[in-house]
């Protein structure tokens, strides 16, 4: 696997570490070296030395540098003469380091990496503000599909089915979808639908290259049927799993539910960092056992699969005690 050594100027190699954890999970062979005022340019050298000496390979390595002529820059570039396979890229982002963590699934070489991960850096930088090109993308007007094509072979494709109090959020924009590669992400969750505010901002946060949209149930449940989406790579994001089970009733076809974020309130009690569940939770996902759906217990793709038996049992002893 690639290294990857994050240097900046201050803390903020360490602080996009932490961020890229949060998002994208633990990550071997990833090290922040950090510039303070009193470094030389030597010193800062030597702990880029010292953090790839405990890489498991140290034949490929990725410097992400903030600035293009900087310290860190240089000190990198210094290093790279030394060797042929190391390469460099400045203007480090967090879009950049999660498309970097990406990559090194199925890229060998740090060259490879570094061309690779540039175009998503520059997509991850937008704005809400509106410019000439957003209004005249925003002008075209697509074309309605007739009712009754079929495209593809006319049913829709779930590539994810995730449960997450917290929807479309950075770790389901980065991660989840550059592992499922979905060209659609929907909201199902009839409250949500009615809210225009969240709405809105769900439709903004959809990452490049993917469409977000909110429906309530029944929606899904006609689009499910519907021959006009069978191009369609849907990534489906749940609120609660009484909603995964009012779907999966009106005659969606979901085999598996990616189980990530549940949050705590009154009357429910937590199953590890993540979960939470009441009584009415725990005998809906009892339900769903019922109709062989599987569960991808996990935050992150990174995490290791949770067992939901024992989640669930977990979760019965807890809620007995509370009534005690």
């Amino acid at each position: 696997m690639v290294g990857i050594i994050l240097a900046t100027h201050g803390e903020f190699a360490e602080g996009i570490l932490q961020s890229g954890t949060m998002i994208f999970g633990e990550q071997e062979n990833v090290k922040a070296v950090t510039l303070h005022p009193s470094d030389s340019p030597e010193s800062l050298k030597e702990r880029m030395l010292e953090a790839i000496a405990t890489f498991d390979n140290q034949d490929e390595i990725l410097f992400l540098v903030d600035l293009w002529g900087g310290t860190p820059f240089n000190q990198a570039n210094n290093l790279c003469g030394e060797h042929n396979n190391w390469a460099i890229v400045a203007g480090l982002n967090l879009p950049m380091l999660i498309e970097a963590y990406s990559s090194r699934f199925s890229m060998e070489s740090a060259k490879e990496i570094a061309a690779a991960i540039i175009e998503p850096s520059k997509e991850g930088v937008r704005t809400t503000v509106e410019t000439p090109t957003n209004n005249t993308q925003s002008s075209k007007q697509s074309s309605t599909i007739p009712e009754g094509t079929v495209l593809g072979d006319g049913k829709m494709k779930i590539v994810l089915a995730r449960i997450d109090s917290r929807l479309l959020h950075g770790q389901v924009a980065t991660a989840w979808t550059k592992s499922t590669t979905p060209n659609r992400i929907i909201v199902v969750s009839d409250s949500v639908s009615k809210d225009k505010l969240r709405k809105k901002l769900i439709e903004e946060a959809a990452p490049p290259g993917v469409k977000a949209n909110v429906v309530p149930i029944k929606k899904i449940i006609e689009v499910s049927r519907d021959p006009r989406f069978g191009n369609t790579k849907a990534l489906l994001l749940f609120e609660t799993p009484q909603d995964v089970l009012r779907t999966i009733e009106g005659g969606v076809d979901i085999n598996e539910i990616n189980v990530g974020s549940m949050a705590h309130s009154v009357g429910k009690v937590m199953v590890n960092k993540v979960l939470s569940m009441n009584a009415e939770d725990v005998e809906t996902f009892e339900k769903l056992k019922t109709k062989n759906i599987k569960f991808d217990v996990r935050k992150v793709p990174n995490d290791s699969n949770s067992n939901m038996d024992e989640l669930l049992k977990k979760a019965k002893e807890e809620l007995a005690q509370q009534k005690n």
